[in-house]
């Protein structure tokens, strides 16, 4: 590709794309498989009987822990980058990542509690070390190719998702309707497959990853690096120290709320964290004298794009939380007759359809990279023979079934398979520049997952209120999750490419860290919002929570849509 080949790549596309982007789709893919469908599992379980296997958990109390785990598994992502800017570069991180997170779902697969916890623990700092850094690896691919960035993000997106879909359909399944420590143990299997993937490809990624230390003049050059150290701490201690005192007048006010469990007391130390160590971390990065006025305008933007994407993924993450407890409690999920064989043959069509696809784009590797590395390409083609092979058995006997329930999981999957199916028409939509500005994607992204959340407020209007239980079609499920899918598509791909496009070569790491930032600060609120939908639905109704999430994305979607002219002359070219 050029304009890389300074990185020693090898040469070969895929679908018009360097074939190192699909690698990196096949690592994404197997992570995302294992982290969505252990997520998929983690409330069902913390709030099934103990006869049934589970912890037998209160629904609140669940959701503040799915709160404090999908918070923690965002926030981490800023440290990771930070390690490989600085020290690991960023293909070591992601494979010290890939396996800290195998052993991570091993622990959890063992279901004692010490070990349980332990492996959320392995999994936060897993993911901390490998999400930002994958992500930096495919903007690194396209070094000089700017202008094909949304597209391949949009593809590598669709990897996530394809994982996202695998994961959460057979782990959801086996856990729900097998046991627990099947589902869990399946998710370790498919991230230790990815883990070595990666790491037996990197004969084709040349220098894309390696952290290189640049040369010095050690004569010139080591004074004013030293005093630029000296400053550079200085300004470090000034931020942290403002964010300190920021933390502590937050905390103040919650310092004699009451709490019932560890979760409790962590989760009340969470808001004056989040403001104080954002606070600081932004400050640090704007103040940064190395940087130059176009520099810091393209920080600010990103800077804010992260803001308004919080409230998207604030409304985008009740799927892991209230939502799985509306589609548990709430749904219609025994089907019958016409309705059930209905169900199963689109389940059928749904699935095989999407595996289709995946393997389709798996030969199309296959035929580029295979005679150069040929043990990476053998362990991902086992891989999708044991994925297709555990697929069949549970087609197999679903159809086999004299009644059918759909599980509460299974409806997480819309979202991967709308991602799979729609996301080629996002990426040449992009393409025509039709809509060219990141602001007005962000916008429409904002407004459409508040009409998903409309949707199911219309489908609520009949649940009685502080009802616990009730039979809502899965219609408004479906429809929901379709409008929140097309609004992550603006959002999320495009998210990432802006930060990789706006963001200074020196700091990218980092910046990513701080974008998944806001993935902490939105997944950590929504499982808090969340975790309120039983007060809500007493003292309101069910209609009431969702109409929540409706009001506030929409306006924010309005208001990031008339900032676009100050944000696109911030930008200084990025979105002409």
């Amino acid at each position: 590709m050029s304009g890389n080949d300074d990185m020693g790549l090898m040469k070969g596309t895929v679908l018009n794309h360097p074939s190192q982007l699909f690698v990196l789709f096949f690592t994404e893919m197997w992570e995302r498989f294992s982290y969505y469908g252990m997520r998929a599992l983690l409330v069902l379980f913390l709030t099934a009987s103990m006869l049934n296997g589970g912890y037998g958990w209160e629904r609140e109390d669940a959701l503040e822990l799915y709160a404090l785990y999908t918070g923690l598994v965002y926030f981490t992502p800023m440290i990771g980058g930070f390690l490989a800017d600085k020290f690991l570069g960023y293909r070591k991180a992601v494979l010290i990542g890939a396996f800290t997170m195998a052993a991570g779902h091993g622990f959890m697969a063992l279901e004692q509690p010490t070990f349980f916890f332990l492996g959320l623990i392995s999994l936060i700092i897993g993911n901390g070390l490998f999400k930002p850094n994958i992500s930096s690896m495919v903007g690194q691919l396209y070094k000089n190719k700017e202008e094909q960035k949304d597209a391949a993000y949009t593809i590598f997106y669709m990897g996530i998702n394809a994982g996202a879909f695998l994961g959460i359909l057979l782990c959801g399944y086996i856990g729900e309707k097998i046991g627990w420590p099947y589902g869990f143990g399946l998710a370790m299997i498919f991230m230790i497959a990815g883990a070595l993937q990666f790491w037996f490809s990197s004969k084709i990624f040349g220098n894309l990853g390696i952290l290189k230390k640049e040369e010095v003049d050690v004569a010139v050059d080591k004074n004013i690096a030293l005093h630029a150290q000296e400053a550079n701490n200085k300004r470090l201690t000034l931020w942290a120290a403002i964010g300190v005192v920021i933390a502590i007048l937050i905390y103040l006010p919650y310092k004699d709320a009451e709490t019932s469990n560890f979760v409790d007391t962590i989760n009340v130390y969470i808001p004056s964290m989040i403001f104080g160590a954002v606070t600081a971390i932004i400050g640090y990065l704007v103040s940064d004298p190395s940087l130059t006025k176009i520099e810091k305008d393209r920080v600010w933007v990103i800077v804010i794009l992260t803001f308004f994407t919080i409230f998207f993924w604030w409304a985008f993450e009740q799927a892991g939380g209230s939502m799985t407890i509306f589609a548990n409690d709430y749904t219609d999920r025994n089907l019958v007759g016409s309705g059930a064989m209905i169900f199963k043959i689109v389940n059928t069509l749904l699935t095989v359809g999407a595996m289709a696809v995946i393997t389709w784009v798996l030969f199309k590797l296959f035929k580029v990279t295979f005679s150069e590395i040929p043990l990476a390409n053998t362990i991902l083609g086992i891989s999708f023979v044991l994925i297709w092979g555990i697929i069949i058995w549970m087609l197999a006997r679903e159809f086999q079934a004299k009644t059918t329930e759909v599980q509460a999981s299974w409806f997480s999957i819309l979202n991967s398979f709308f991602i799979i199916t729609l996301a080629p028409l996002f990426s040449k939509f992009w393409d025509t520049k039709i809509v060219k500005s990141g602001a007005i994607k962000f916008g429409i992204g904002l407004i459409l997952v508040g009409l998903g959340f409309a949707f199911l407020a219309l489908g609520s209007t009949g649940i009685p209120q502080g009802a616990k239980t009730a039979s809502v079609s899965l219609i408004w499920l479906v429809l929901a999750y379709l409008f929140h899918t097309m609004g992550e598509l603006c959002i999320s791909p495009v998210g990432l490419s802006y930060v990789s496009k706006l963001a200074p070569v020196r700091l990218i790491g980092l910046l990513f860290g701080i974008w998944f930032i806001a993935n902490f600060v939105a997944n950590w609120a929504a499982g808090i919002t969340g975790s309120k939908i039983d007060k809500i639905v007493d003292n309101y109704s069910m209609a009431i929570f969702f109409l929540i999430f409706t009001g506030i994305t929409v306006f924010a979607g309005f208001l990031i849509i008339g900032l676009n002219p100050m944000m696109k002359k911030m930008m200084h070219g990025v979105d002409d």
